[in-house]
C-alpha cells in the first residue's frame, strides 16, 4: 500500500460512518473505485445508458439497490460493480465507507471506497453502462473545478446543495456523485 491509500484507509477507519435512516428511502450502495495510473490516483466513473430506469445518461459510481441476499453494504457495492463493469470482487481492496447520503430521488446511498487493479479488462453491462472513464484525484481536488449549482429540498425535507464538477473530457459529474466525490476529497483535506 502506498502513502495515499494508507492515509485514506487510516482516515476511513478512524471515523464512524453513519447511515441515515429515511423511512421512504431505498437503500443503495456504490463503490468508489480508485486506481493508480501513470503515478497518479484516479477515481473510476460510469456513464449510465438511456435504457436504465433511474438516472438515465448520468455519471455515477458503480452500484445499486441493496438486495436481501447482500451480506452487508460492501458486498452489495461489490456485487453491483461486478454486474455493471465486470470487476471481480476478490480483486477489490476495500478501504472503508463514507457517511451515507440521501438523494432527491429518495435513495439512501452508502459509498464504499476500494482500490482496483489497473489496467483492468472491464466488461460493461450494455443495458446499464454506456461507458467508463477515470478522473485524476489531483484534477478533482482543484476547487476551481467544483461549482454549487443551487440548493435543493428533497421530498422528505433536508436542504442540501447540488454540486457539479466542470466537464472532464466532456463528462459532467454532478448531483449525488459529485457530493460523494466532494465528501471523499474533504475527508482527505484535498478540497477546502
Amino acid at each position: 500500500m502506498d502513502d495515499f491509500t494508507k492515509r485514506l484507509q487510516q482516515v476511513l477507519l478512524s471515523q464512524n460512518p453513519g447511515v441515515q435512516t429515511e423511512l421512504d428511502a431505498r437503500l443503495a450502495a456504490v463503490l468508489i473505485p480508485l486506481y493508480l495510473h501513470d503515478g497518479s490516483w484516479h477515481a473510476l466513473y460510469t456513464k449510465r445508458t438511456d435504457e436504465v430506469e433511474d438516472h438515465r445518461g448520468q455519471v455515477s459510481f458503480p452500484g445499486g439497490v441493496i438486495e436481501p441476499d447482500d451480506e452487508n453494504y460492501e458486498s452489495a457495492a461489490l456485487r453491483e460493480t461486478q454486474e455493471e463493469i465486470g470487476i471481480d470482487p476478490a480483486e477489490v481492496k476495500i478501504l472503508g465507507r463514507l457517511d451515507s447520503l440521501l438523494t432527491t430521488t429518495q435513495f439512501q446511498i452508502i459509498p464504499v471506497v476500494g482500490v482496483i487493479p489497473w489496467p483492468y479488462k472491464l466488461t460493461l453491462n450494455p443495458i446499464e453502462v454506456a461507458s467508463v472513464f477515470g478522473v485524476p484525484i489531483e484534477w478533482l481536488s482543484n476547487p476551481a473545478h467544483l461549482e454549487t449549482l443551487f440548493e435543493e429540498n428533497s421530498v422528505s425535507g433536508p436542504h442540501f446543495p447540488i454540486y457539479a464538477f466542470k466537464p472532464y473530457q466532456g463528462e459532467v459529474i454532478w448531483g449525488a456523485t459529485a457530493r460523494i466525490t466532494r465528501n471523499l476529497l474533504q475527508l482527505l483535506d484535498l478540497l477546502k
